[in-house]
């Protein structure tokens, strides 16, 4: 079968993937699976706890929580129970007696696949402007460097300087390897993120170590490489050859293609020829605003919680 083991996903569980079933991890990762009661989403917890295990994931150290559920990017009547599960779960990223966080919306707010953070922002509960210790949420859209002319990282490092907050929340559009996580799935982890990396536009990362406090980063795919398309298709018409007895042959010489040989199979096809590209589902700006929405819905939740601030 041919991998898509290549291709970069935002994703840590679909690198987990890579390694097959959970009687395959690797050392130093663990890996938690659980079935919401209040609705029907699947949970999987990725901890990443060692440095060889961050290698070979290409992850960064840390907890990767993803929910996943068809109804997400959907019209449904189970959008506020998402909104409030995806609290829960992030009141466990937030440290204790935490009274000041600053929101950050990455991405271009006029382009469709990228909004999602901007429009998540915009919606949220602001009150660090109620308080004279400094405490509450604030927020912060910084643009994109093709129009600010800064790297995003250093416009939220001069903010976190001069405010302090003791949190950062990033929300940000990632990419995926598979088009079924399309609009379906929400990362949570307390890694902080890299702007960019899911499409090769690397920037500076947006961390603890870069700006000294917890960063916790919030996102959802919006977008996937048109090759990982190509090798869905590939491998699910494989599959379908093998299932019928007249075509079974067939499927088993496609099940036998290197890497190599698939790539060269493919190689005068359009979509490959057409070098790297990047598409969404035609209706994703319907998605962005239901999705920003649950996200936005589920961080006032978390962080306007008894546990944490009460301006």
């Amino acid at each position: 079968m041919i991998e898509q083991n290549e291709w970069y996903t935002d994703l840590a569980m679909e690198e987990r993937e890579r390694f097959g079933g959970t009687e395959k991890e690797i050392s130093g990762v663990v890996v938690e699976e659980l079935k919401e009661k209040r609705a029907d989403m699947k949970i999987t917890k990725v901890e990443i706890n060692t440095p060889n295990a961050a290698a070979i994931m290409r992850k960064p150290m840390g907890m990767y929580i993803t929910l996943e559920a068809e109804e997400l990017s959907e019209e449904s009547d189970q959008s506020e129970i998402f909104a409030e599960i995806l609290a829960d779960y992030i009141e466990q990223l937030i440290p204790e007696q935490t009274r000041s966080i600053l929101a950050v919306g990455l991405g271009n707010q006029e382009m469709t696949a990228d909004a999602l953070g901007p429009n998540t922002v915009s919606q949220l509960w602001i009150t660090r402007h109620y308080s004279k210790q400094g405490e509450g949420l604030s927020s912060i859209i910084p643009g994109v460097m093709a129009k600010t002319g800064m790297e995003t990282a250093a416009i939220i490092k001069g903010i976190t300087q001069e405010t302090k907050p003791e949190l950062i929340i990033v929300i940000d559009a990632l990419a995926a390897r598979s088009a079924n996580r399309l609009g379906t799935t929400i990362q949570l982890t307390d890694t902080g993120i890299q702007p960019g990396s899911g499409v090769g536009n690397h920037r500076d990362g947006i961390n603890q170590e870069s700006l000294g406090i917890p960063v916790i980063a919030i996102g959802i795919p919006t977008v996937v490489k048109t090759e990982s398309i190509l090798k869905d298709s590939w491998n699910y018409m494989m599959h379908m050859l093998i299932e019928k007895e007249q075509t079974k042959e067939l499927g088993m010489k496609m099940q036998e293609l290197t890497q190599e040989e698939w790539k060269a199979v493919t190689a005068t096809m359009p979509v490959q020829k057409a070098g790297c590209m990047y598409v969404m589902p035609k209706d994703m700006d319907e998605r962005v605003v239901r999705l920003s929405h649950i996200l936005s819905e589920g961080i006032n939740l978390a962080v306007h919680s008894r546990k944490f601030m009460r301006i």
